[in-house]
């Protein structure tokens, strides 16, 4: 990877941008819509033979997990998954510490630990100095640090846009291995951060969100989802994702797809960021909410009752969200001291998988209730 000190410095002798003016879209709601995705995948498969799948390879891309598992032997599985943005903040150490977290993320949310981790590194840098450019890639530094791991190296190109993130390598026994695929009916659904990241960003963009919203900002998307690899070894927890770039409607209904249930969830229940209410009725919404209702809205039954901005909320891209968690209501008492002891104070029942299977693909999936 290339030292930010061998980055031109040119961009340092004039005033630099903002780092959010510098991109399209921020944090996880760069990500491409679920239906457009999908449409890109499927013409991705060509018109020959595929290639088999090995029998090692735990976890693919046939339910949308958040990373690929392959095993290695009896009790050991390699986790690899891959993250990286644009900057939803304009200080360089903040969004480096935000997107480094939300990249190791996937590999908790699969039950695992990282072990170690590369960089992506994207930057105008005739724009940015190598200070500000250093400065990103020593918040993702700090972050694995914090995660008990080293970035072992990288890479660098010159791009128009400022992009990081990681590929981040983790480890996990393959009987503790949670996909999003694995709820099971009666389930309580457990999200252990507030909602909102999104609605804050887009304020962020137009100059309206406070100094403490910010730092409540910074705050949730910062702290790493390290309960996951303890709630992996709890016997009633069956599933596990991380709620991003799609929102928990988005996360839930891959949930729901993979486990072959339908979602009920709570709407007086869910967990929200300070001020989120008023910033999303005044219209402080992101493009990706709405891509992400246009892209699964047909699967989804929202109660009539339900504020007209619920849907925003709902549908809201979280960069670095929480974990959303599946698991058996007798375990629900030790997940809760779980998440507890990891700082999620947070975390709550935001609603349940149903005993009712999804009969075809024209069924609405996931329902929100209003109480």
């Amino acid at each position: 990877m290339t030292s930010s000190n061998s980055i031109s410095s040119s961009a340092s002798t004039r005033p630099e941008p903002r780092l959010t003016s510098l991109s399209h879209g921020g944090g996880c709601g760069c990500k491409i819509a679920p239906t457009v995705l999908q449409e890109i995948l499927k013409n991705s498969q060509g018109l020959g033979p595929l290639f088999p799948i090995p029998p090692e390879l735990l976890v693919g891309i046939e339910t949308s997990d958040d990373a690929a598992v392959y095993q290695l032997n009896a009790t050991q599985a390699v986790i690899a998954t891959t993250d990286f943005f644009m900057p939803i903040v304009d200080d360089p150490y903040d969004f480096g510490r935000i997107a480094a977290t939300n990249a190791l993320s996937d590999v908790y949310a699969m039950g695992g630990k990282p072990i170690f981790a590369l960089a992506i590194v994207a930057m105008p840098v005739g724009q940015l100095s190598a200070q500000t450019i250093g400065q990103i890639l020593k918040g993702g530094q700090d972050v694995c640090h914090q995660a008990g791991i080293v970035i072992a190296g990288g890479h660098t190109i010159d791009c128009v846009e400022p992009i990081y993130g990681l590929v981040a390598i983790g480890l996990v026994d393959p009987q503790n291995i949670k996909k999003n695929s694995m709820a099971q009916a009666g389930d309580l659904l457990i999200l252990s951060k507030p909602l909102g990241v999104g609605i804050y960003s887009a304020a962020l963009k137009k100059n309206t969100l406070s100094p403490s919203a910010y730092d409540l900002m910074l705050k949730t998307t910062t702290q790493l989802n390290t309960p996951g690899f303890d709630l992996a070894q709890i016997q009633g927890v069956h599933a596990l994702t991380d709620v991003t770039g799609f929102g928990l409607l988005g996360h839930a209904l891959e949930m729901a797809k993979g486990s072959g249930y339908h979602i009920e969830l709570q709407w007086s229940q869910l967990p929200l960021l300070d001020g989120v209410e008023n910033l999303a009725r005044d219209g402080h919404i992101t493009g990706a909410s709405t891509r992400n209702w246009a892209s699964y809205g047909k699967d989804i039954e929202l109660a009539q009752e339900l504020p007209a901005w619920a849907q925003a909320l709902l549908t809201d891209p979280q960069t670095s969200g929480g974990l959303l968690i599946s698991c058996a209501p007798e375990a629900y008492e030790e997940v809760k001291k779980n998440l507890t002891a990891h700082g999620f104070d947070h975390a709550c029942v935001v609603g349940q998988v149903t005993s009712t299977p999804i009969a075809n693909d024209a069924d609405q999936k996931v329902s929100v209730r209003a109480a």
